[in-house]
């Protein structure tokens, strides 16, 4: 996984916009999944997200602070066993 979008997002969609390899997914009604996902088959790795992103919710999966390592699991989950799967 190379990018991973924290519980800090706010859902605003500059993410989803940039991503040259259409990575990033959500599911609209469901609370549980409310935020924006990164799907790490699909990341490139081009940090456009990170650069977009207005609330700065989105690390490299190194960078990601130590309060938000749990949504590096959380965005895997979406994509094994969640909605993304």
């Amino acid at each position: 996984m190379a990018y991973v979008i924290t519980r800090l997002c706010q859902r605003a969609a500059e993410c989803v916009e940039v991503c040259p390899s259409d990575a990033i997914h959500s599911v609209e009604d469901d609370p549980e999944w409310a935020t924006y996902y990164i799907n790490p088959e699909e990341c490139i790795e081009c940090g456009s997200c990170e650069a977009a992103c207005p609330h700065e919710a989105i690390f490299h999966e190194d960078d990601v602070p130590d309060e938000y390592q749990g949504d590096i699991q959380k965005n895997a989950d979406f994509y094994t066993t969640g909605p993304g799967a």
